[in-house]
């Protein structure tokens, strides 16, 4: 049975648990739980950091520990009772392993392995917590780094800052607010300005003498030394080295290396220096034999300095490699060190260039204990202290010195009878009383010990010597006593012997007769001959000697002084005990001298501190004695001393010293009667401040006022105690005349800078100082009451500046914090005072970092003693007092503008975050009668609603991001929480008084704004929270975002008709809150909508307003990345609820469907819009948005927003072309007008018409870039039209320039016909502006299908390739995935008028063939019946599919989506006709090409020629015969009569064309190309022998001498769009040119004679054969290249099938396909359109398809080696649809007979020729007579053109979308005239071809070449941009 666990509440998984039985709970060792329920060993419960998954687990598989319960029941809460930073740590590491993995997959390795190294530290730390054996000092070590290593993680994650209270987090419900602002305060300035230390240490290890080659013993002195001041800051610590350079003492390591503690900040200066001085142990001379003497001397070395500066910046021990130089003379070896840093070279020299002192230095901070603590490790191995001599900045009263410094400086001595000077040497020793040498008294430095002597180094033949080496005597205080230092002089020999002979000596007493110390200073010693040692035997004798030249002792006849010679030393006494001070003696010796007790008294205010605090306890004890004996005489003088001993304290350097102070007032003080005397002269002061002249002393007297009442008060009680409280009330009248003179004192009004205001406010200052004292004597209420009476005293009206007002401040401060305000008695005696200079400073906006700090302090005190029914009391009057003042303060100090100092700045910020912090405190502990007390208490609603608007103000303040730190989420959620609470409360009173009649828009709407902002705040945004945080945040505080909402919904349905004053003002903000991501808060702000528009029906009788607002505000708010797919489901789904029942339902469903359909396509947008997206997508979603916005919002501003943001795409992707066509669609908004604009988005403010000449400069830039300069031109115009209406010549002169330019440019220029590609997008996975929609894409240049389909990909990486180009079904359609269908499609042109002129550059009709263009065709080849294996072209019939787009392209996008879709089919004989048309007009291109010298390279005529000739030869055109020219299919077919004869003259006429074009090629064929043309000549007559052809047609004559071929006139009878819409004639219009015939021999004959004349000519009037060459544009194009009438648009490898299972599929089914019947065929004008023209197209593609029936089977797949080898010139690779470079080709090389092989080389130049001669053709289809050649008949096809697109000009009108293209702006399908550049000259001479039978068939020639003159010339129009 399962029973609720009572115990068992918390538990750690000691092992896993799969959970794979019912109800199994799996477990991960480690995890925590919380149990439920238990039964028989079973536990029922929940991982903690997934709740929702109950389940059942082993109780043995977990490791129970204590906890507590919060909230018992259903929503308990579990904390285990454990330590608060181990459960941090625990918490902590647990979100940091989160968020440290996802470190590594973003790819930040650096803060992925220091985190990783201190979570392992920390993990480390938390086992030793755990484990519990560590001492107190350790654990509290332990914790501050284990929260110093939490914060530093936190901060660099990013997450939250920590309060804490002594290492363990605070719970913000148990504290103040204001407590908590200062925690998070003081935490934040530690993170970012951390304190730093002002004392230092620096650690010296020596490490070796690099190079050193003496093979003598070395000692190396170091010590910090001061440059400026010239003197050692520190001791010297010594180390030894071997005669190697090493240690000589290696296994001891704390023997190398030393501390130089207690240097201050200052001594951190650029001038202070690390100096090592190294001294030799050996020989005299270094060079001596080693024989020459066994003595060895210190000698001088070297010398080595470095800054101590360089290290500030090291964090670690550093190693460095101090270079060593000696002096040049030995003399001046003293002061090496500074020549070596002022850089004197003249004196020194560098030792070696390979010798160095090599050494480790590093500078620790902090004090002694912290040093310690941090690097333990150096002091449990003993390491040397070397000490700062003298006292530290600071003086510890415990520290125990008695060290005397004495420093060898110079001396002068006399030659002594020898011709060279001495070798001195100094010999030191320190003697008792008795004469004995005190053993171990002479210390040359740290790191050696006590000696009993110390030898000075010896300088070489020097009689006056300077050392400069100091020695310490750290004597115990009872030796100074009688003792005495001498110094022996010694000459050393450099002789064998090396002895060392004594000369004289010197001596000095260590302390004087009347007790004083060896004063400090330089000391000039007699030196006394002396030649025995035994003379030194007796030091009696030579005691009363006279030992300095500045004592006149008598002498002594055993030894004799000399005048010449002297020695000097410095002497310097650091001690704690001794003096060298005798007016300090005679203070505390006074009893001996009575007399001179005044003088002491008063020589002691000259004394320096450190003698007085090293003697204060006896000082005080002398001044108080003095004052015992004779109080009268003395009492004022000793107070004076007294005073001046307190003030000394308080020093920084001696306030240590008070605790020594306070402990002899507690334990040695004595002095029973003598609070009387200080009473008595302490009121005798304050009595005469106010006449005082002189404050200054009177001020020094305030000052010690703490510790004056401290002897006062001990002083009473040792009386009372000793008289058992006698005097009583003697002392309580006492202390109320000093009271009541203090209080007269402070009531004194003074001037700001008058010496009395200054005198009280010192007096201030050290006022609360005395409440401690005054308890120990008095009871609180009377200790309360001399305070509230001694406050309330003070002049309550001063001046702003003056000094006292702060003051005062900062005594009630005190006075808040002081032991007297805790108590609540002495609190509500002292409140009222405290509140009353709270609120004077307040309103007057003074000092209001004080009045925080004391607001913060009464505040917290209230909260810490919240049980207290007094304290209900004082938050009621404060709230009486300050609530209203304080609003006041926050308002002011948050709209005050900040100062620019940082100072300045901190404590604006630091005011207002207190001030924020006590207000929040205040409100946080008021309860509900405090606020209905607060809300009665207003008089009228006015004062209520100035309450209300200013609460409500400062509200929104709080809420500001910037109010608090952005880790701050702690104080953030307290606010909140406090906010709402307040909120609960105040909209009660809303309701109540500014309702109905009452009605008050202006509180209302700060109310509801103030919710509206509350709820959108970051810090509420559960969401974007870790899951842990989360929880933490719900626990405590839940979803105060419901909460708001739920008072929202409830505030406005309580408004009634007052609604309609807030709509549509309250739309957005309400729009913006149901957008936070929360369920239940979209669930009850929703409906509000509805109720909107329902009052605005009522009211209008629509809702356009409410549709505006939330248009409007939906677009920003969305695309601040608010809103989600989840939003607009709800939003439709609630609304359309709510209006299921009103009467508006229809207009009701239309705005939320238009709402709807706005947040998807801003959804998309957004989407697309994210970082990393590809430009395509963005530009598609924008075009959509775009579009909504014109043709269904008609938000004409948002739809400009959205232009120039769609124009900014493009550019960014260089699509320049459609970057001019959108920015066209703002200028088309804009006239030539006047009228002035604002500023918009980046245009200034200006005319409209200059905004317009604007625009239309950059769209022909855009134009320009491009190279859509033809758009451009149209542009020039109209600008220069205005220029010229304006007689603006200058800029009409600029524009004609340009325009000339872009003419010259599109001439000049070749450009890149691009690929169009059809992509169906399909599936619900799509973004809704593409889902289930099918678009045709503008390729980018050189693109092919395959590189298309892969950027598809990348675009949409989740999409499946279809595999078919089906349209596919419903189950597609509707899936859950992406779906994408590409495949190549044809442009069919809809300028036919231009491209079927003749006379026209290919560089002109290169635009109109790619632009503009508004339909596309598709080509699938299929089999209908019975396919016959023999001859397949039977049966093969092609589905051909014409798309047509909502805009053409190229517009606003490279994609339109398809608006229609039309399918036919053509048949097999129509395909026919298709097919030998373009091939006969690839022929005539080729050929034309030939004769004009326009090919580099006759190879791919030559390859042309090839393959249809060998194709014909082995039954290219044989099967066409078979297949239609046979009586079986004539009689089935009759209708198809037409069509066979069209078929038979298309045969005819490619014979014909042939054999011209083997005329041409022997004229041009290269020598070794021969039997190659050979072999095509032999073929030739065989392709006519099978064709049934025995001559060719005869030439006619034409007035040029041209030859023509007469032949009959037969109607194009096939629709290039289909096969079966065909325009049909009568058989009997058939004429079949069988009669006249020439032999194969004749023929080419015949044909190479004409050729000799006709080779020369470069134009012709033919459409088909005068077609120029465009330019090539391309890097890749040269001077050989293929022309591009060899190229065109459609795809090599791809024409097929967009797949190459389709391309298998159909292999022998597109072998009978035109090219341009493929499924990617190119452009194909329709003949019965009479808006389309004949189209001639470049030649090109000379990759023939497989389905070309004209092929032979050899030349189809096998390439011959022979012809291979036959083609020696280079082709060159036309740029326009391949990058690779170009390569020869050999004309078996190439498939299909054609001219390109599959290679991909070729496939870039010639692989979509032959499908773009589908683009053409062959006759009119009006069904009349072409014109004669030579003659154009314009006006008759603009007649037609015209008329016939009259249909589809109404259709392309009656479309919603903006047009998109410069020839859509007004008539998007209005004829333009032709320039003079496309008009036909007359005159022109025919082309040297046989002209086309179409165009001769059924007409007379007229061979009157002034027939071509009767052709007017079209006057061409001035074309502007309305009118296009």
């Amino acid at each position: 049975m399962w029973l609720p666990s009572e115990h068992e509440k918390y538990g750690v998984v000691l092992a896993s648990f799969r959970g794979t039985g019912q109800h199994g709970l799996p477990l991960e060792i480690g995890d925590t739980v919380q149990i439920l329920e238990k039964c028989e060993g079973w536990y029922r419960g929940f991982i903690l950091k997934n709740p929702n998954v109950k389940g059942i687990f082993p109780s043995s598989y977990i490791h129970l520990k204590n906890a507590h319960i919060k909230n018992k029941g259903q929503f308990e809460t579990v904390v285990p009772e454990e330590d608060p930073v181990i459960t941090e740590m625990t918490s902590t590491l647990r979100e940091w392993g989160t968020m440290w993995k996802q470190l590594y997959v973003r790819n930040e390795g650096d803060l992925f392995h220091r985190l990783w190294h201190v979570m392992n530290e920390v993990l480390d730390l938390r086992r030793q917590v755990l484990v519990g054996h560590l001492t107190q000092d350790r654990m509290r070590d332990v914790k501050q780094h284990i929260t110093a290593r939490l914060d530093w993680g936190n901060e660099q994650l990013g997450l939250d800052l920590v309060p804490r209270k002594e290492f363990s987090m605070v719970d913000p419900d148990e504290i103040s607010v204001t407590e908590l602002y200062k925690l998070m305060e003081q935490r934040h300035r530690r993170k970012e300005a951390p304190t730093p230390p002002t004392v230092h240490h620096l650690l010296v290890q020596v490490k070796s003498l690099v190079s050193c080659s003496l093979a003598e013993e070395l000692q190396v002195c170091f010590s910090i030394y001061d440059s400026r001041d010239g003197r050692p800051l520190s001791e010297r610590f010594f180390v030894r080295l071997n005669k190697h350079g090493m240690p000589k003492s290696p296994e001891r390591a704390e023997r190398q290396c030393t501390l130089f503690t207690d240097l201050g900040s200052g001594d951190l200066r650029k001038d202070v220096y690390i100096v090592a001085h190294i001294i030799r142990i050996g020989r005299m001379g270094a060079g001596e034999k080693k024989n020459v003497s066994s003595v060895q001397y210190r000698r001088p070395f070297g010398c080595a300095v470095i800054c101590i500066a360089d290290l500030l910046t090291a964090d670690s021990r550093d190693d460095h490699n101090l270079k060593v130089y000696t002096c040049n003379t030995e003399s001046e070896w003293y002061q090496i060190h500074d020549n070596i840093i002022r850089k004197t070279s003249s004196r020194y020299s560098l030792l070696g260039s390979s010798t160095g002192l090599s050494i480790s230095l590093q500078l620790l901070h902090g004090d002694m204990e912290q040093i310690r603590r941090e690097y333990m490790t150096l002091f449990t191995c003993g390491i040397t202290i070397t000490r700062k001599l003298g006292f530290s900045d600071i003086i510890m009263p415990g520290e125990m010195r008695n060290d005397l410094y004495i420093t060898l400086e110079k001396g002068e001595f006399e030659k002594g009878g020898k011709s060279v000077a001495r070798n001195v040497e100094v010999t030191i020793y320190v003697l008792d009383m008795d004469g004995q040498i005190i053993k171990g008294s002479l210390w040359e430095g740290s790191g050696e010990p006590g000696a009993d002597s110390f030898q000075s180094i010896v300088l070489y033949h020097n009689n006056s010597p300077r050392w400069a080496e100091q020695v310490k005597l750290p004597l115990p205080v009872d030796t100074f006593r009688g003792s005495h230092v001498r110094f022996e002089f010694r000459h050393c020999s450099t002789k064998e012997k090396g002895e060392k002979k004594l000369f004289g000596f010197s001596f000095i007493p260590l302390m004087q007769e009347d007790g004083r110390t060896l004063p400090d200073g330089t000391h000039d010693l007699i030196v006394h001959k002396c030649e025995e040692n035994a003379n030194l035997h007796d030091c009696c004798r030579y005691l009363k000697l006279p030992f300095s030249k500045a004592s006149s002792l008598p002498g002594n006849p055993q030894a004799a002084k000399s005048s010449k010679e002297s020695f000097c030393i410095t002497s310097y006494l650091c001690s704690t005990k001794l003096t060298q001070n005798g007016d300090m003696l005679d203070l505390l010796k006074w009893r001996a001298h009575p007399d001179r007790v005044g003088d002491s008294l008063s020589k002691l205010m000259e004394i320096d501190g450190s003698e007085i605090v090293k003697f204060l306890q006896d000082t005080l004890d002398s001044l108080f004695g003095i004052l015992d004996e004779n109080p009268q005489r003395f009492g004022l003088k000793v107070f004076d001393c007294l005073v001046h001993i307190i003030n000394l304290l308080q020093d920084s350097k001696f306030q240590h010293f008070k605790p020594v102070m306070d402990t002899y007032i507690e334990s040695h003080f004595a002095g029973a009667l003598s609070y009387r005397d200080l009473i008595k002269v302490l009121k005798w002061y304050v009595d005469r401040i106010i006449d005082a002249e002189r404050q200054q002393h009177i001020q020094q007297v305030l000052k010690a006022t703490e510790y004056i009442f401290k002897y006062i008060i001990q002083s009473r009680r040792l009386y009372a105690l000793a008289t058992g409280g006698q005097g009583e009330d003697e002392f309580r009248c006492c202390m109320r005349e000093l009271f009541m003179s203090l209080r007269f004192f402070l009531s004194q009004d003074g001037k700001a800078a008058s010496p009395v205001t200054q005198t009280q406010a010192i007096f201030l200052k050290n006022f609360p100082a005395m409440y401690c004292e005054l308890l120990k004597i008095f009871t609180v209420c009377e200790v309360a009451g001399f305070v509230r009476d001694t406050l309330g005293s003070l002049p309550i009206t001063s001046q702003a500046d003056c000094p006292l007002e702060a003051v005062k401040l900062q005594c009630i401060a005190k006075t808040v914090e002081s032991q007297l305000y805790a108590n609540p008695e002495s609190r509500c005696i002292l409140l009222p005072v405290v509140l009353h200079h709270l609120q004077v400073h307040l309103q007057e906006q003074r000092d209001l970092v004080m009045c925080a700090q004391v607001l913060s302090s009464v505040l917290s005190i209230t909260m810490r003693d919240n049980t207290d029914l007094s304290s209900a009391e004082v938050v009621s009057a404060i709230v009486r007092s300050l609530l209203g003042v304080l609003l006041v303060t926050i308002l002011e100090v948050t709209n005050r503008p900040q100062p620019a100092g940082t100072a300045m700045r901190l404590q604006f910020q630091d005011v207002t975050g207190e001030f924020v912090a006590c207000l929040l405190a205040l409100l946080r502990q008021m309860t509900d009668r405090h606020y209905q007390q607060l809300l009665e208490g207003f008089a009228s609603k006015d004062e209520l609603k100035d309450f209300l608007l200013q609460i409500f103000t400062v509200f929104r303040i709080l809420i500001r991001p910037e109010m608090f730190p952005k880790d701050w989420t702690v104080m953030r959620l307290v606010t909140n929480n406090v906010i709402i609470t307040t909120v609960l409360y105040l909209s009660d009173a809303l309701r109540k008084n500014f309702l109905n009649e009452g009605f008050d828009y202006k509180v209302w709407d700060s109310y509801f704004y103030l919710s509206v902002i509350f709820i959108n705040q970051p810090c509420l945004q559960l969401e974007s929270f870790s899951p842990t945080k989360r929880k933490r945040i719900v626990e405590k505080y839940g979803d105060m975002r419901v909460m708001m909402g739920c008072e929202i919904f409830s505030m406005w349905q309580n408004l009634g008709q007052h609604k309609l004053n807030f709509i549509p003002a309250m739309i957005g903000p309400f729009l913006e809150v149901t957008l936070v991501p929360q369920q239940d808060l979209r669930n009850v702000m929703i409906p509000i909508f509805h109720d909107m528009m329902d009052w605005e029906q009522r009211r209008s009788g629509n809702f356009k307003q409410v549709e505006a607002k939330l248009i409007d505000k939906l677009d920003s708010l969305m695309s601040e990345g608010k809103g989600d797919e989840t939003y607009r489901e709800l939003f439709n789904s609630i609304l359309l609820k709510k209006i299921e029942r009103e009467t508006w339902r229809e207009s009701g469903v239309s705005l939320v469907a238009t709402v709807t359909r706005l947040m998807e396509r801003l959804l998309d947008y957004r989407d697309c819009m994210k970082v990393g997206e590809v430009d395509g997508k963005k530009i598609g979603c924008t075009v959509s948005l775009l579009n909504f916005y014109k043709t269904e919002l008609n938000k004409e501003e948002m739809y400009i927003r959205y232009i120039h943001k769609l124009y900014d795409l493009h550019l960014k992707a260089q699509n320049y072309t459609e970057a001019a066509y959108t920015l066209l669609l703002y200028d088309e908004l804009l006239e030539w007008s006047e009228r002035p604009l604002r500023e918009f988005l980046n245009y200034p403010m200006q005319t409209e018409w200059q905004r317009k000449e604007a625009m239309h400069l950059s769209i022909i830039q855009n134009f320009d870039r491009g190279k859509c300069w033809e758009n451009g031109i149209i542009l020039c115009r109209e600008l220069a039209d205005q220029y010229e209406a304006y007689y603006d010549y200058r800029n009409l002169s600029k524009m004609r320039m340009m325009e000339a330019s872009l003419y010259d440019k599109i001439m000049g220029q070749q450009r890149l016909e691009p690929e169009f590609f059809r992509v169906g997008f399909y599936g619900k996975k799509f973004p809704f502006f593409l889902r289930n929609k099918e678009f045709v894409c503008r390729g980018h240049d050189y693109e092919r299908l395959e590189a298309f389909q892969q950027r598809m990909l990348n675009e949409f990486p989740q999409a499946i390739t279809m595999q078919h180009v089906n349209q596919p079904d419903d189950t597609i359609s509707q899936a859950e995935a992406q779906y994408l269908q590409i495949y190549a499609v044809s442009p069919i042109a809809e300028t036919q008028d231009v491209l079927a002129r003749d006379n026209v550059s290919d560089n002109i009709k290169s635009f109109y063939k790619v632009n503009h263009i508004w339909r596309f065709r598709y080509d699938r080849p299929f089999h209908k019946g019975t396919k016959d294996k023999e001859n397949e072209f039977k049966s093969l019939w092609v589905e051909r599919t014409t798309l047509t787009l909502v805009q053409s392209l190229p517009g606003i996008s490279r994609w339109f989506e398809v608006e229609k879709r039309e399918v036919m089919e053509v048949s097999p004989l129509e395909n026919a006709i298709e097919v030998i048309e373009n091939k006969n007009l690839q022929l005539r291109t080729l050929i034309t090409q030939c004769q004009a010298r326009q090919m580099h390279n006759i190879n791919p005529l030559t390859m042309c020629l090839n393959g249809v000739i060998d194709a014909a030869v082995n039954g290219g055109l044989t099967r066409y015969q078979e297949a239609f020219f046979v009586k079986d299919y004539v009689a089935s077919h009759p209708e198809d009569c037409e069509k066979i004869g069209r078929l038979r003259e298309l045969m005819l006429e490619q014979a014909h064309i042939l054999g011209y074009g083997l005329a041409v090629h022997e004229k041009f064929v290269p020598q070794d190309m021969r039997p190659l043309h050979k072999k095509l000549v032999d073929q030739f007559h065989l392709m006519k022998s099978s064709l049934g052809i025995q001559d060719c047609p005869p030439y006619l004559p034409f007035a040029n001498g041209s030859p023509r071929t007469y032949m009959g006139s037969m109607v194009n009878a096939v629709s290039p769009d289909g096969g079966r819409g065909v325009m049909r004639r009568g058989p009997s219009t058939l004429s079949y040119p069988a009669a006249n015939r020439y032999s194969s021999s004749s023929l080419s004959s015949q044909a190479s004679n004409e050729v000799s004349n006709i080779t020369g000519q470069s134009e012709s009037s033919d459409e088909v054969f005068n077609m120029q060459p465009s330019p090539s544009t391309s890097s890749l194009s040269s001077n050989h290249s293929a022309s591009p009438n060899v190229s065109s648009s459609a795809p090599s490898s791809t024409r097929g099938s967009p797949l190459s299972s389709e391309m298998n599929k159909h292999s022998r089914e597109s072998s009978c396909l035109s090219p341009r019947d493929r499924p990617c065929s190119a452009i194909y004008s329709n003949p019965l359109d009479p808006t389309q023209r004949i189209l001639p197209h470049p030649m090109g593609d000379v990759m023939l398809p497989r389905s070309d029936p004209s092929l032979s089977a050899p030349d189809k797949g096998s390439p011959t080696q022979t012809l291979r080898s036959l083609s020696p010139v280079p082709i060159r690779t036309s740029p326009q649809k391949s990058s690779v470079p170009p390569f020869t080709p050999s004309p078996t090389e190439c498939q299909s007979g054609g001219l390109v092989s599959n290679s991909p080389a070729l496939s870039g130049s010639y692989s979509s020729g032959i499908s773009s001669l589908s683009r053409c053709s062959m006759s009119d289809a009006s069904g009349l007579e072409a014109p004669p050649p030579g003659e154009l008949a314009l006006p008759s096809m603009l007649t037609a053109s015209a008329s016939g697109g009259s249909d589809e000009l109404l259709r392309r009108d009656s479309k919603t979308p903006p047009p998109y293209s410069v020839y859509e702006r007004t008539n998007p399908r209005r004829l333009v005239p032709l320039p003079h550049g496309l008009s036909v000259l007359p005159g022109v001479d025919p082309p040297a071809l046989p002209p086309k039978p179409s165009q001769i068939r059924g007409t007379k020639l007229d061979l009157d070449p002034r027939r071509a003159e009767q052709v007017p010339r079209p006057r061409p129009l001035p074309r502007k941009v309305s009118q296009l």
